[in-house]
């Protein structure tokens, strides 16, 4: 797989310095450099490229109207590289993979490509199986119905592995394996793992659509729980029970759910 990528920044230097550090990689190919903002999205929309990477603070069009230039068009993957720390929070509201600080280090470039291949690795997947369908629905149309949405069993590289919250001013980068309990409170979740809780301003509906549902599952109307974590299975009154996590916390399954959730917990 070839991660076709742009570099924008208006310093050559940045991109020089950037560009060898991606020649350590076989699978970048560098498509474009960029200078400014106005550039980019030209490109961008000339190139279709799969990741860019985008300096914040150039003069006209910054990175984050490069991003909202691009709404009316299927978006590349991006990752912001600037020398200032304090636009962490917005870059991760724009959407945007990853955040480097220059100079960029080694390290830190290539935890970012591990987690660029898996993005594209869902996307491409997604992609394949839609071309499948529209095969399929010109050739044998009965097939195509019965391949579905695969939401009975959905693959579990479509869902996140990390979720990005921001609480309390800043960035918490959240494993999905280490939360135990996701609570609803309004508009805002929250996100509890075994040592800590933090506030995610989402609902619960569009949560839901981003955690695999074979191990997060609702046991009550506000309440999901990651089944993986759970260790025991305590009956209560009123053909109620309560699930003791592995942290010792206990949750509350309502009888409108214990069906759902016998299925899963053995």
């Amino acid at each position: 797989m070839t991660i076709r990528t742009i570099l924008v920044d208006d310093e050559p230097l940045a991109i020089q310095g950037l560009e060898l550090r991606l020649q350590e990689f076989d699978d970048v190919e560098i498509v474009d450099k960029c200078s400014n903002g106005r550039e980019a999205i030209s490109s961008i929309k000339t190139h279709k490229p799969d990741l860019v990477f985008l300096d914040i603070q150039m003069p006209g069009f910054d990175g984050f109207s490069v991003v909202q230039g691009l709404m009316e068009v299927e978006p590349p993957l991006f990752v912001f590289v600037t020398a200032y720390s304090d636009h962490a929070i917005r870059a991760f509201d724009a959407q945007a993979v990853d955040y480097l600080m220059k100079p960029v280090e080694e390290a830190r470039l290539a935890d970012t490509l591990d987690r660029i291949r898996q993005r594209l690795s869902e996307r491409r997947g997604v992609e394949e199986v839609e071309k499948l369908k529209e095969v399929l629905a010109e050739v044998a149309p009965d097939a195509a119905g019965n391949l579905g949405d695969g939401d009975d069993q959905p693959a579990s590289s479509r869902f996140e592995k990390l979720i990005n919250i921001k609480d309390r001013g800043k960035i918490f980068r959240v494993d999905v394996d280490s939360i135990e309990v996701v609570e609803a409170a309004g508009d805002y979740m929250c996100i509890k793992t075994g040592d800590n809780t933090l506030i995610l301003r989402q609902t619960m509906k569009d949560l839901e659509k981003r955690l695999d549902p074979r191990r997060f599952q609702r046991v009550h109307r506000s309440t999901i729980v990651n089944l993986d974590l759970v260790r025991q299975v305590k009956p209560h009154t009123n053909g109620e029970c309560f699930l003791v996590l592995e942290s010792g916390g206990q949750v509350k399954v309502s009888r409108s759910y214990r069906d759902v959730v016998a299925r899963f917990v053995h």
